[in-house]
């Protein structure tokens, strides 16, 4: 890969973290998501 696709990822990685990250408890519920898979959710747009 190259530099540039991976600071691409990093900051997709890092904008789904903290947009996940900010919704209530009631919200994540409401998709699906529980606080735990956060992280791993976010993930997928770092590969």
């Amino acid at each position: 890969m190259n530099p540039l696709r991976i600071a691409k990822n990093w900051i997709s990685y890092r904008r789904t973290l903290n947009e996940l990250g900010n919704l209530s408890s009631q919200t994540l519920s409401d998709i699906g998501v529980s606080r735990y898979e956060i992280r791993n959710i976010a993930s997928r747009s770092f590969r």
